[in-house]
């Protein structure tokens, strides 16, 4: 009732390369443009543009690329300059390195995260301190 309607279109721009459902691709993937896995892909994708991973897709790769949607499996490890999406039916395994990461409700992700960004913030306790409270032992 209140939830989005998502279109299976991840981000902005043409799907230039496109690896179908009844396909298997084991190697190295270099593209500039967006990438599309709806088949088994066992490697490495590397893109300047960004990476989908269709419902029927199993992946087990190396992902670098500027921002990643999953609605399949994935295993391995993504670095994304932007954001990582896992979508209701999306599941994902490894390590990622993300500005931003976004789980809807259904999604699993199992593994290790890092938001990585230009300006990171310091952890601050409310009134502004990031040093640790005092313990009243110091001289």
């Amino acid at each position: 009732m209140f939830g989005k309607d998502r279109a299976n279109v991840a981000f902005d721009g043409k799907i230039e390369n496109v690896l179908g459902a009844n396909t298997r691709f084991d190697g190295q993937l270099k593209a500039q443009g967006n990438i599309r896995v709806d088949g088994y892909f066992d490697g490495s994708i590397e893109t300047a543009g960004n990476v989908v991973i269709g419902q029927a897709a199993r992946v087990n790769a190396s992902i670098v690329a500027n921002n990643v949607q999953v609605w399949g499996a994935l295993q391995g490890r993504i670095l994304a300059s932007g954001r990582l999406e896992i979508l209701p039916s999306g599941r994902v395994w490894g390590e990622v390195r993300v500005a931003a990461l976004l789980i809807d409700e259904g999604g699993v992700f199992r593994g290790e995260n890092l938001i990585v960004g230009k300006d990171e913030e310091p952890f601050l306790l409310e009134g502004g301190s990031a040093k640790p409270p005092s313990t009243g032992e110091e001289s």
